[in-house]
């Protein structure tokens, strides 16, 4: 199976995303004769082999049901096993539009950790992209490497075990666009520098201090990147809500007015909530443009 291609019906070894809940969901490998177990009972993984993707799954017992959803990187964001802190769907999103990522886009990153933007990456720049992901902990490498591969994405990607602040990546004139998740990102900078192609491109880095933020930005104008801008993506999320309210009493009828029993009447209303979810971490981009050669 693959993340970037979508197929309808499950078989044996293809990883599935289990739905209970709106949030409570589990990533499973289909393994025949194994049960998986869950709030609403035994979940046989045969049951699930040959269905629809999509399909409504009961559990030994009766006692409820689960969805067997075919995996995107928005569910596998939401369902990984956390090896690291990860990057969620609402600064991807952002990131993907700000560095401009198409089918076809080369793409460098850093950290690979537990790999939730490099998945969300893979399927933007598919089929004709590659991602070229560095790691400076090995365990977190080779994991990365296994995952990408039992996905399907092993020809998209290319996973290297290195420090990139002080070896940097190796590459040279190949990037349309770099990320940087890393402690120290400013020191990163000039490798990023080589790896974006003369033609230029973009760069984000993804920081959650202010103080990570400032030396970086004083990197990148240094080694010439221009339209450094730094933003925050908060999420917001409303309530739509049926509302009931009296009808208002406006005093006794006038003669001839019949009198009658004032009623309810509803509406429906989108509520703000009244805690924001906090701070994530802040996202700084910046545009190297064509490098000219001097002849």
């Amino acid at each position: 199976m693959s993340f970037v291609r979508y197929k309808d019906t499950a078989e044996e070894g293809d990883v599935v995303i289990i739905y209970l809940t709106y949030d409570s969901m589990f990533p499973l490998t289909l393994e025949a004769g194994r049960i998986f177990q869950t709030r609403f009972g035994a979940l046989r993984h045969s049951d699930i082999i040959g269905t629809r993707f999509g399909s409504k799954i009961l559990c030994g017992g009766g006692r409820g049901y689960v969805y067997a959803l075919h995996p995107t990187p928005e569910l596998w964001t939401l369902t990984l096993p956390h090896r690291t802190q990860i990057v969620y769907t609402t600064d991807i999103s952002m990131l993907t539009l700000q560095l401009d990522l198409k089918p076809g886009s080369v793409v460098v990153e850093s950290g690979t950790g537990s790999a939730s933007v490099s998945h969300a990456v893979v399927r933007t720049i598919a089929p004709t992209g590659h991602l070229y992901t560095f790691e400076f902990h090995q365990q977190r490498a080779e994991k990365a490497r296994e995952e990408f591969a039992d996905h399907g994405l092993s020809s998209l990607v290319t996973v290297t075990h290195r420090n990139v602040c002080t070896d940097g990546f190796g590459l040279s004139d190949v990037a349309d666009a770099v990320f940087l998740d890393l402690p120290s990102p400013w020191e990163a900078v000039a490798s990023a520098k080589l790896a974006l192609k003369k033609a230029g491109g973009r760069l984000c880095s993804f920081s959650p201090c202010v103080e990570q933020v400032q030396r970086t930005c004083d990197k990148l104008r240094s080694h010439g990147f221009c339209d450094v801008s730094t933003m925050e993506c908060l999420l917001r999320p409303f309530d739509v809500r049926t509302i009931a309210l009296p009808e208002p009493d406006l005093g006794q009828p006038s003669a001839g007015d019949t009198a009658r029993t004032p009623q309810d009447f509803t509406f429906r209303s989108a509520v703000p909530p009244k805690d924001i979810p906090g701070h994530t971490g802040f996202l700084t981009f910046a545009t190297l443009y064509p490098q000219v050669e001097e002849t």
